[in-house]
């Protein structure tokens, strides 16, 4: 396929994100209290759970994904060094603690309390600890599970991620803590990374980018732990992961953020500059929420189960209340 036939079967859906994306920054800049970005996730699943996606349109709005990507890493120009310097070591030993917490619970606890079989809880221990759905399906190649445990898994974190897009927002506004701390938490609790940015952006401009910020840091422990799944459930046998496993299992647009942040800081670009990129950026987040949308497949989210919902449910409540209290304490 050559590069116009294929920018071709792009461009439809692109536009149809496009014309999402309008029509939730319109809503978004008239109606007080109400995030464009929430708008493009409620308007992208209401046309993809009644009209549906068209198959035009599938190529385009798949891309959904490379767009939240990309405005993340233009979300480095945002931040200041000085800001990561003085923040960022405790947001690095929070996250850190906050995977470790969640993983052990899901594991020792909660997984056994619930009687959930091991594998079903090993992939929602991902899922819910480091970066949603993508950490599931990396641990599924990790390890020898049926396709039906994924999709589980998947429905699970996929009811959670719509829910907490209503929760979180009402839960920070009653909790009265500052945007930085608000992000913060989110980033912690939070599983899917586009969920956790619209639920920041939702309270202020400073509540996303530290909950953007916070969840790649957690994101950044998905190859350290899908390997150690690997090696868990692989143990007795000749399969073996090391450095080549660890690199194809990190999120490499982390890379990218952090090289954004650099040039930025390094280099004093003019403030039209930077004004655009945030513009860019803004829009990137909008479209990519829009596709985020048309992946919520009310049907398939009723399949979750209760008792992978329950242990979901406990995870969410341990981990995020210790992790408020420790924003609370430490910020």
């Amino acid at each position: 396929m050559t590069a116009r036939t294929h920018a071709r079967r792009l461009l439809p859906g692109l536009a149809l994100l496009v014309g999402v994306a309008v029509v939730a920054r319109t809503l978004g800049t008239r109606l007080a209290h109400l995030s464009p970005l929430i708008v493009a996730i409620a308007v992208g699943a209401l046309v993809a759970n009644t009209v549906g996606v068209p198959d035009w349109a599938t190529p385009g709005v798949s891309r959904h994904k490379l767009l939240l990507e990309t405005g993340i890493v233009l979300l480095g120009a945002r931040l200041t060094v000085e800001e990561l310097v003085t923040t960022g070591p405790l947001v690095v030993g929070l996250a850190a603690g906050a995977v470790v917490v969640g993983v052990f619970f899901m594991e020792t606890v909660a997984g056994r309390l619930l009687d959930v079989d091991g594998r079903t809880t090993s992939l929602l221990a991902a899922g819910a600890s480091i970066c949603g759905v993508s950490a599931v399906v990396a641990v599924a190649g990790s390890i020898d599970v049926d396709e039906a445990d994924i999709t589980y898994a998947v429905a699970t974190i996929l009811l959670f991620d719509a829910v907490t897009l209503v929760v979180f927002p009402a839960l920070g506004s009653v909790l009265g803590i500052t945007g930085k701390q608000f992000g913060i938490w989110a980033g912690l609790s939070l599983f899917s990374t586009g969920p956790t940015a619209a639920v920041g952006f939702a309270m202020s401009e400073t509540a996303g980018r530290w909950a953007t910020v916070t969840k790649l840091v957690r994101n950044s422990f998905i190859g350290l732990l899908a390997i150690a799944y690997a090696v868990r459930y692989t143990a007795g046998t000749d399969d073996s992961t090391g450095l080549t496993e660890l690199w194809n299992r990190f999120p490499k647009f982390l890379l990218g953020f952090l090289a954004v942040i650099v040039i930025v800081n390094a280099v004093s670009l003019p403030s039209s500059t930077v004004a655009a990129i945030d513009v860019t950026g803004d829009w990137l987040f909008a479209l990519a929420f829009a596709g985020l949308g048309f992946d919520l497949d009310l049907d398939s989210l009723g399949a979750a189960g209760m008792r992978p919902v329950a242990l979901v449910v406990a995870h969410l409540a341990t981990v995020g209340t210790l992790s408020l209290a420790a924003v609370v304490t430490l910020l």
